[in-house]
């Protein structure tokens, strides 16, 4: 979410999932330049979220792993610093605030949902967590932290596959040299 007020669809395709959770994710700049609470609307309700009931997060997991015996989900803290891009920078403290949304369970039909983020710097994610009938006290449905588009790797995993690549490469190649030579 870069602009704000932001419109979202969400739908499951196979399963239900049963008490909707909103999980918003702010960087330091956004969360400083919060001028009141963030608006979550939908139709038949809303919910909202002050100032005061965001959490700072550097390390770990959000939410924190003590909060296991519900949440099932987690996601990994570096992982939200790439996504929304502040990794190592100034901005790099996240900011995280979840609570019930949504009237009914997410389903195979969409639902629109807002979410009006009042920041002089508005940079936010907006995930969707649930529970599966088949899990009724643990939140383990989620949206996952994963970019939209091509990711470059890094330069070390490449090489080292090709180096892999490689050896079995030559190896395959001696291999059917003996196998030869043997026959002859």
């Amino acid at each position: 979410m870069l602009k704000s007020p932001a419109i979202f669809n969400i739908s499951v395709p196979v399963h239900t999932a049963y008490h909707p959770q909103i999980l918003l994710v702010m960087t330091n700049a956004s969360y400083q330049g919060l001028k009141g609470p963030v608006l979550v609307n939908w139709t038949g309700g809303s919910t909202s979220f002050p100032k005061t009931s965001f959490k700072a997060a550097n390390k770990g997991y959000i939410p924190p792993c003590r909060n296991l015996k519900t949440f099932f989900v987690k996601y990994r803290v570096s992982a939200l610093k790439e996504h929304i891009g502040v990794n190592g920078t100034e901005d790099d403290t996240l900011w995280y605030a979840y609570g019930p949304f949504l009237s009914t369970p997410i389903t195979k039909t969409p639902q629109t949902f807002n979410v009006t983020l009042p920041s002089t710097h508005p940079r936010m994610l907006v995930y969707a967590i649930g529970k599966s009938k088949c899990s009724p006290c643990l939140f383990n449905m989620r949206v996952p932290p994963t970019r939209a588009g091509f990711v470059v790797p890094d330069l070390a995993p490449i090489l080292l596959t090709s180096a892999s690549f490689g050896a079995f490469g030559i190896y395959a190649i001696k291999r059917r040299k003996v196998r030869k030579l043997n026959k002859n």
